[in-house]
């Protein structure tokens, strides 16, 4: 591979940032994700992050590997998406990189990275053209779902999950977290679907299906969450194929982060 400035960065591998991901790297775009020494992925299936944990993860057929920086090159070359554990973003200064897309999805304001490069593209909340990006793409499902903001920014975060509020589950309590499903089972109201166990007493407390569905995700086994993070998710469409399916919301992100990169003459032309 030249090092020519042609690499997109993506920060973050969760679903949201996987669709994205799926519709630079189907596009021809040369595509390297950094991501936390523990990803806190829910939808693990859908989520290049899981390469972390696994080595490897591939989702509707891209394969992700996880690598250090230095074998990046022959990755891209093979046709797979780099992932490297870089949660500050080193990676700026080893390599050119043509376009930096913050798919982290913290929904608080972010600050700048710390090397300039020719555009940058937040995804949702927290981000604000001028300050610390060059545009934004908006999350929030709703008719400006996917369009792209070259000046102000997105909708701020509402706090509320989209859809039923039941569907999403929350750690009840600060722990390690044990799984009793598995992502794709059918679920029943009232039914175990693990378990948060204490660090400092023997307690264990368990996390119960809020409805009837499919788990669409839920964290990794042996994680330490802390109460109230989000750990789980139940679709009550009961389609255990789904699970395995970016959602339509993923992809039209990916689709307005691409219409913003191929919309910069400057940009296109180093492709």
């Amino acid at each position: 591979m030249s090092k020519d400035k042609s690499l997109v960065l993506v920060r973050g591998g969760g679903d949201l940032a996987s669709g994205v991901v799926l519709r630079l790297h189907r596009s021809g775009i040369k595509v390297v994700v950094c991501e936390l020494p523990q990803p806190l992925a829910v939808r693990r299936a859908v989520s290049f992050a899981e390469a972390v944990y696994e080595g490897r993860h591939t989702v509707e057929g891209v394969t992700a590997r996880l690598v250090e920086p230095g074998q990046i090159p022959a990755v891209l070359d093979a046709g797979e998406i780099p992932v490297i554990v870089d949660p500050q973003a080193d990676i700026l200064f080893q390599y050119p990189i043509l376009v930096v897309i913050d798919a982290r999805l913290i929904k608080k304001p972010v600050d700048p990275a710390a090397v300039q490069v020719p555009l940058t593209i937040g995804l949702g909340p927290g981000f604000h053209v001028g300050v610390n990006c060059d545009a934004v793409v908006e999350t929030r499902r709703s008719h400006t779902l996917g369009r792209v903001f070259w000046h102000g920014s997105a909708q701020e975060d509402s706090g509320q999950p989209e859809g039923d509020p039941k569907r999403v589950l929350r750690a009840p309590a600060t722990g390690i977290f044990v799984s009793h499903k598995r992502i794709a089972e059918h679920c029943e109201a009232g039914e175990s679907i693990g378990e948060i166990a204490s660090e400092e007493e023997n307690q264990e407390t368990k996390i119960l299906s809020p409805l009837r569905g499919v788990l669409r995700g839920i964290i990794r086994d042996g994680i330490r969450v802390i109460k109230g993070l989000k750990i789980g998710d139940i679709d009550p469409r009961d389609d255990p194929r789904a699970c395995f399916l970016v959602s339509d919301k993923s992809l039209a992100i990916g689709g307005g982060v691409l219409e913003a990169i191929l919309s910069r003459e400057e940009i296109r032309e180093k492709l």
